[in-house]
């Protein structure tokens, strides 16, 4: 990443949340958005126009939705990334955004802050996926139902879940931390949970990226499903 701001598109169909986020992206620094759209037809036109770096892209809009609008541009715009922006997390909205390439997921409560992480997460090659989703796909991957939000600030901490022998060389504590991801966590509450530095758990995260080939967050949390490697019971 160099100090080039990184080029925006929003997409929404309605007029006032999308003029709020383009006002928003504009206090933000880094970023530069470059056009709006009404519509998914009218987003995958202005990709073609602008080459934006990332487009904001809502779901539910007409003539064109944003699933499909997102399948078209990365079809046809690999070097545009899709980070969705919706009122939505259920499995018919999540995961065929994600199936269509979307590279980041956030729901529109989100502040500047994770949206503009998650902007320059898919930027830098990485997943820009809100906590609650990354917990989502775990759950719909390991083929649990998703405990209801009331009750997940509640559930006492599991020990991690792992198999008797762990793949791809992993030793224990980068078993632990890869556990961590796959429930959601961020790199200070994995610190904050394992009781040990940010630098300690990048260490670890460096290492068990390494090992096992992922290049991003959601890449792990699918790769800690399929090797059994989980906190849930």
């Amino acid at each position: 990443m160099t100090g080039q701001a990184v080029r925006v598109l929003v997409a929404d169909d309605q007029t006032v949340v999308r003029e709020g986020i383009v006002m928003l992206l504009g206090l933000l620094p880094g970023i530069e958005v470059v056009g709006a759209a009404a519509d998914g037809e009218e987003a995958v036109r202005l990709v073609a126009e602008y080459a934006p770096d990332v487009v904001l892209m809502d779901l539910r809009m007409p003539h064109c939705d944003g699933v499909e609008a997102t399948r078209r541009i990365r079809a046809d715009h690999p070097g545009t990334e899709v980070v969705v922006l919706t009122t939505y997390v259920d499995d018919d909205s999540l995961f065929p955004a994600l199936e269509a390439g979307a590279r980041g997921y956030l729901t529109k409560d989100a502040g500047g802050e994770a949206i503009a992480r998650a902007i320059t997460d898919v930027r830098s090659g990485a997943a820009g996926l809100a906590p609650q989703v990354q917990r989502r796909l775990l759950e719909r991957l390991a083929g649990r139902p998703a405990p209801p939000p009331e009750l997940r600030a509640e559930l006492p901490p599991q020990p991690a879940q792992q198999p008797a022998r762990l793949p791809d060389g992993l030793t224990g504590r980068e078993a632990e931390v890869l556990a961590l991801i796959a429930d959601g966590l961020s790199n200070p509450e994995i610190a904050a949970t394992l009781f040990v530095s940010m630098a300690t758990v990048k260490t670890h995260i460096n290492n068990l990226f390494a090992k096992t080939g992922v290049r991003d967050r959601a890449q792990a949390v699918r790769y800690a499903y399929l090797h059994g490697i989980s906190r849930q019971p």
